[in-house]
């Protein structure tokens, strides 16, 4: 589907140069996804706020873009990783390089995970992030914070099991699990690592496959702990994730214990699935979290 002409005009005020057309090419959690043509040929990506298509203006700003762009920006400057340029942002759209995605393979499977490693050894000032962050649509708290176990309780595990809790996809039993985990968050952490530039959603979906390595996109990114963008890779089964994890530890070895770890760091994306899909997702939850907690059980 063609795009409106409106639309074809604030696609060329963000991006600041001519548009020659734009096609629909899908959408999630409230945004739509088009397939841009610049003027000179080149194709462009933008995301659009659904119910913008066709409207001015969309009401009030929406964060969401503005998180991205800068997670884009901020993992960029690495220059570690491939990461597509931002070309603008609005409250209502995004606008980025496109990238032609192509099928992965073990090399370029082995290169990304030397990459994602340069990309967390650039660093970060704090845990936490200096703009407001978003995921799926979600507030995504991004208070920084200089000691990773408490602010990963703070800002990950507990608002998000406080909020599907609200919207009755967790029972207070089931919350009293999670902030036995938040409360125990010292000892399960593993050693004291300095923050790490995450992109902080990290799940095989937000990985391109492109000229031999992998591309980063629709970041939440944030100064965390690195073994969080690995636990995401495994949650749902990235390609190759054994070369992967091989160019990783090549370049950045992990400290002792991190796949005992590993359920501690999915049980925050595992939390905002409940929050978004409902209680389909509540037993993969409890069990990441019931394995954090058996993976150091305290002595009688």
């Amino acid at each position: 589907m063609t795009a409106p002409a409106e639309l074809l005009g604030r696609l060329e005020r963000v991006a600041r140069g001519q548009v020659r057309g734009a096609s629909a090419i899908g959408g999630q959690h409230g945004v739509l996804h088009y397939r841009v043509t610049m003027a000179d040929g080149r194709p462009a990506f933008a995301k659009v706020a659904q119910g913008a298509a066709n409207a001015a203006s969309a009401g009030t700003a929406d964060a969401a873009f503005a998180a991205e762009a800068n997670s884009l920006r901020w993992l960029a400057e690495a220059d570690a990783v491939g990461v597509p340029a931002v070309l603008g942002w609005s409250d209502t759209m995004l606008v980025t390089e496109w990238i032609a995605e192509q099928p992965a393979d073990q090399q370029a499977a082995h290169r990304f995970g030397r990459e994602l490693a340069q990309l967390h050894l650039a660093g970060a000032e704090s845990f936490g992030a200096p703009w407001p962050g978003v995921l799926a649509g979600l507030p995504l708290p991004n208070d920084t914070a200089d000691s990773w176990p408490d602010w990963f309780a703070a800002a990950r595990l507990l608002p998000f099991a406080r909020l599907a809790r609200d919207a009755g996809n967790l029972t207070s039993s089931d919350i009293s699990i999670i902030e036995t985990v938040a409360t125990r968050i010292g000892e399960l952490a593993g050693p004291a690592e300095p923050p790490s530039r995450i992109h902080g959603d990290c799940w095989s979906g937000n990985v391109l496959w492109s000229g031999g390595r992998g591309w980063l996109i629709d970041p939440a990114a944030h100064g965390g702990h690195r073994e969080t963008d690995l636990a995401m890779l495994a949650l749902f089964g990235a390609p190759y994730l054994d070369q992967i994890m091989a160019g990783y530890q090549e370049t950045a070895p992990l400290a002792d214990g991190w796949q005992s770890r590993v359920p501690l760091h999915q049980l925050h994306p595992l939390l905002v699935h409940v929050c978004l899909f409902g209680s389909s997702y509540r037993e993969s939850a409890l069990s990441a979290a019931r394995q954090a907690l058996r993976a150091h059980p305290r002595e009688r």
